[in-house]
């Protein structure tokens, strides 16, 4: 369900937790296409067999890859300023990357409204603090202070 907040309201959803997404599942094939995209072919992530002799005991994914799904997880969290006409990615105050994700782990994310601000007429800026989850794992894969930009009519 949509989290719609009225242009008046803004400090009542400072610290407002949005609920997670669905579980998402980053296979081996997933992996190998972000390698090819970014040329970062480093063996932990798209050789199985060299990947198992290390600590991990098989692949993991890219952090720039977990980091570059928020994207995806966006249209599932549903944060919109009430007359909403477009959202942009303005970027990331903070990220650290905490756990990695091994392949054939499902991960989600948690949201929570950390700042809203106008910053010039119809057009404002939403801080969330993105939590992204691993599946059985205690350690989250990373945290983020994510910025976008909502354009009102």
């Amino acid at each position: 369900m949509p989290t719609l907040i009225p242009r008046d309201s803004f400090p009542a959803y400072v610290g407002l937790e949005i609920e997670p997404t669905e579980w998402l599942q980053i296979d081996q094939q997933r992996i190998d296409t972000f390698a090819e995209c970014t040329l970062d072919r480093q063996f932990i992530h798209v050789d199985p067999e060299a990947a198992r002799k290390t600590p991990f005991g098989g692949t993991i994914a890219h952090g720039f890859l977990s980091l570059s799904l928020l994207s995806y997880f966006a249209e599932q969290l549903q944060i919109a300023i009430d007359g909403v006409q477009m959202g942009v990615n303005y970027g990331l105050d903070k990220v650290r990357f905490i756990n990695p994700v091994k392949v054939d782990s499902r991960v989600r994310v948690r949201a929570k409204i950390l700042d809203i601000q106008e910053k010039k007429p119809a057009q404002y800026q939403i801080k969330l603090e993105a939590t992204m989850e691993i599946e059985g794992e205690e350690k989250p894969a990373l945290i983020a202070e994510w910025l976008f930009m909502q354009f009102t009519g």
